[in-house]
This record gives structure tokens, sequence and C-alpha cells, in this order.
């Protein structure tokens, strides 16, 4: 469809999209699937974004013109009971989200509240920025996980949401930092993202007596596998959307050993806030996931290869 950029109202910014990244939440939205049913058709999607910010409105600060920033999708009030803890992704307000209910980054233009965004230094690699949403959720797990310099952890899944989750483990320069996987052929990649090993799941029984793993798969056996992994004690954090036919817990073995576990799905202001002090700060490099750079034209493509299962694809960005 034709584009025409919207003028921002009081509190507004307006940003230029550089470029935009797809997950299965996208797919799913496409495909009409029942994992996004609080999404209002008709939409444009894309809540994985970064951009220059080139007009704001009444009230905004006029020193954001010409700011790389990415921002924030979840709209929240920010006088809720979960704002005013800092859970801003849980606000009691209603669900409205940039990419969902909301015009999303899948145009060249964007418009949403300055207080959503984050600006970058102006020579971050917007490019590589566009991976901040995802990484906002990778660490809104490693805060969850509390991990501490010299423990044991390991990530299952070796995807996106894994391989960023790992790299923040890494900054708490862990003595152990396994990465589980399905496919032997991300083995390299995890080490570059900070893994000490890699195990598919096939080797991953003898994993044993881990301080904390974080689960961004979300297959039906792994959250039931990952207690197993685990010293009395340790912590679960369920990162990943679970399956529905996912395999249940044995609380009397979770209570028996007195495992915590948490969970992470979207990321409050803080995690972003952390996700960008790590890439500002040279900790966080995603671009080592990048295998695809498609222009807006190529939609249906990018969706094709997001659900190939492909192990050579791994993250796809579009370039309004």
């Amino acid at each position: 469809m034709e584009h025409t950029p919207r003028r921002p109202g009081p509190g507004e910014a307006r940003v230029r999209v550089h470029a935009v990244g797809i997950c299965d939440r996208d797919r799913d939205l496409y495909l009409g699937r029942g994992r996004v049913p609080y999404a209002r058709y008709p939409v444009t999607p894309g809540h994985e974004w970064s951009g220059t910010v080139t007009a704001v409105g009444e009230g905004a600060p006029a020193s954001l013109i010409g700011r790389k920033v990415v921002g924030e999708g979840l709209r929240n009030c920010e006088t809720c009971a979960p704002c005013r803890d800092g859970e801003t992704h849980l606000c009691a307000a209603g669900r409205g989200e940039t990419g969902f209910t909301l015009p999303g980054a899948m145009a060249p233009t964007l418009v949403l509240p300055v207080r959503l965004l984050h600006t970058l230094a102006p020579d971050a690699d917007l490019t590589a920025a566009a991976f901040l949403e995802p990484a906002a959720c990778a660490a809104a797990a490693v805060l969850k996980a509390r991990p501490l310099p010299g423990s044991r952890v390991a990530v299952i899944g070796a995807g996106t949401l894994g391989l960023l989750t790992a790299q923040l483990l890494g900054a708490f320069s862990p003595d152990e930092l396994t990465v589980v996987g399905a496919s032997p052929g991300r083995a390299d990649l995890s080490r570059r993202f900070g893994a000490t090993d890699h195990r598919t799941w096939d080797r991953a029984s003898g994993l044993a007596d881990l301080d904390a793993v974080i689960d961004t798969a979300g297959t039906t056996s792994s959250a039931r596998a990952a207690t197993s992994f685990l010293r009395p004690g340790g912590r679960l954090v369920l990162a990943g959307t679970p399956a529905q036919e996912a395999e249940r817990l044995d609380p009397a073995g979770i209570v028996g050993r007195q495992l915590s576990i948490g969970t992470a799905f979207g990321a409050s202001s803080g995690a972003w806030s952390y996700a960008v002090r790590a890439f500002s700060a040279g900790r966080l490099t995603p671009l080592g996931l990048l295998t695809h750079r498609l222009g807006i034209d190529e939609f249906g493509r990018a969706m094709e290869l997001t659900g190939s299962g492909d192990p050579r694809v791994g993250k796809v960005l579009l370039r309004p």
C-alpha cells in the first residue's frame, strides 16, 4: 500500500525506519494463528525496528530530531500498579502494541510516544540496533536468572533469542555457559556468542548441577528437561512461548529440590534500558545472527524463510 507519513501528535515522534526484524509472532500474525489473539486487523506489522527521528509533536523535545533510536512496543499507562512497580510490560490498562494492535515498522515511517524511545549514540549501527527488541526480551530473562560470576549456566535454544541471551549471560563471566540446540550447525555460532559448550539434545542428558537455565525454545519437552539440569536450589527461567502440548512439570520434584521458576515474556522499560546499555558498551554484538536483508517488497519471501526451519536461516531483516 502507499504510505502517507502521519504528523506526530502531542508527545509523539515520527521515525524514519531503517530496518525491521521478523520473528515467529510476525509470522503468526500473517497466518492468522491463535498465538497472537490480541491482534487487531488490519494492521501494519513490525515490532523489532531501528530508525532516526525526523519530526516531533507538541511537548516533545526538539533535540530528538536527527537522533538514532529504538523503541518499546507495548504502550503502558505509567499509573497502574504494575507500571508503578516497574513492570511496564504488564500494564493493567489494556494491551496496545506496535505492529499488532497499532501501526508497526514495516513502513517508511513510524509514529509513537517519545517516552517509549531509547536513544543511541550518533555512530550506532542501525542495522545491528534492529535486534534490540529481542535483546530486551533476552535481558528480561537474564535479569530473572540472576547469574553470578563463576556460575554454571545454560540456555536452551540456539535461535535469535537464545544466542542473544547467551551473549548477555557471558557478560557475567560464568565458569560454564552451555547452549542446547536442535542443530549441530549452530555450534560455532553459539561459541561466537559466548558459549563454552554447545550440545544437541542427544548429548544434553549429561548436563547436571547447573545454577541457572534459561529456556528460550519453548518446545514440548524443554522446560521439563531443564529442571533435570539444575542443582538443588537452582533457577529456571521460561522465556520461550511454550508449546500447547508441553509436558507438565513435576511439582513434587520442584518443591523437594527447592527450584525457583520464573518467567519472562516481553520486556519492561528496565530490561530495555539494560539491553541498550549493553549494546552501547559493545557487550551485545548481534550482527552475527543476520543472514538475510530484504526489501519490503520481499515480505512474502521473508515469511517463507522465517518459517522454513532451515538451520542456515538466521535473522531476516526488511528495509522499508
